[in-house]
């Protein structure tokens, strides 16, 4: 039954998804949680709904156009539930950009299997990179995808490896010349972020470390499903899938590395392991499984969610 309503992709569930979000928004926004938050004020809330509202539409986008799912709305629901796992994400406008230039980042890389303009595309994907490093610095880590993208499909022109370079400098000069113009404690916030932390100390109940466990059983379980059967994928996408898979290490790099760290750090790992969680979907032949699943993750989040209000 649930699995009738996602496995196409309609209008009607991109208004459902859209209304979903925008009711645990405004139910997160006035909830005790949401009032602690020192962001939370009328400009910075509708920043942040935009931002998530263009990081869905995002997200459907690169699925879509680079044919790594079939045609399903489950990669957004996906992305959406694993956003109601962590509803502190919310508040955390810095962190909703950084994933939003990520996401830019990853729709270039996607797309450099096809071989047009590899050079535009690597540039154009390092350089959203280093500009979500200056929301979240540890997000510069996933300048390792581009060079593992650059093995998968253009590692013979040297030239290709230069350009993340060429990237970092345009990106750090810009950034520069802006903090000495604007202001120079944007240079002090940059450095501060480079700071490591290691310790899982920040819960402040005990059903964000519910939350947190939950996650990691599933990610850990779609990963090792994508990792065992990326053999039976379709060739031409199986690079694709091993960025998808090389995305989620990296994203939990990040989080496992980031100062001040809260679970809102692990939406860098939303989308990699919501393309993961629909292909195990959309390529098993028993229904009853994808019921199981997608009523496990759908309860499993709604109840995280409103039980960290």
């Amino acid at each position: 039954m649930i699995t009738s309503i996602f496995k196409k992709s309609s209008i009607l569930n991109y208004g459902l998804i859209t209304i979903l979000v925008l009711v645990s928004f405004f139910i997160f926004q006035n909830s005790d949680l949401g009032n602690k938050m020192a962001d939370n004020t009328l400009t910075a809330n509708l920043l942040s709904i935009i931002l998530i509202l263009t990081s869905f539409f995002l997200v459907n986008f690169i699925v879509k156009k680079n044919g790594l799912t079939k045609a399903s709305s489950y990669t957004i629901l996906f992305f959406l539930l694993f956003l109601l796992l962590f509803p502190v994400v919310f508040n955390h406008s810095n962190l909703l950009f950084a994933n939003f230039f990520l996401l830019l980042a990853m729709r270039r890389l996607i797309s450099l299997q096809t071989l047009k303009a590899p050079k535009e595309k690597i540039f154009d994907a390092s350089m959203w990179i280093f500009i979500a490093s200056l929301f979240h610095f540890w997000s510069i880590l996933f300048i390792l995808l581009v060079y593992i993208s650059i093995i998968f499909h253009v590692s013979r022109d040297y030239r290709n490896w230069l350009l993340p370079f060429v990237a970092f400098v345009t990106t750090t000069v810009v950034f520069l010349l802006a903090a000495l113009y604007f202001d120079k404690t944007w240079i002090d916030h940059i450095l501060k972020q480079t700071q490591t932390h290691f310790e899982l100390d920040y819960f402040t109940n005990n059903y964000q470390n519910a939350a947190l466990s939950f996650y990691v059983v599933i990610a850990l379980y779609f990963l090792f499903s994508m990792v065992f059967s990326l053999t039976n994928r379709p060739l031409i996408l199986q690079a694709s899938y091993k960025k998808m898979i090389f995305g989620f290490l990296i994203g939990s790099i990040v989080f496992i590395l980031s100062p001040e760290k809260n679970n809102a750090m692990l939406l860098f790992t939303f989308f990699p392991l919501a393309v993961m969680t629909t292909n195990n979907i959309e390529y098993s032949q028993n229904k009853m499984y994808q019921e199981i699943v997608l009523l496990l993750l759908i309860t499993g989040s709604f109840f995280a969610f409103f039980a960290q209000l």
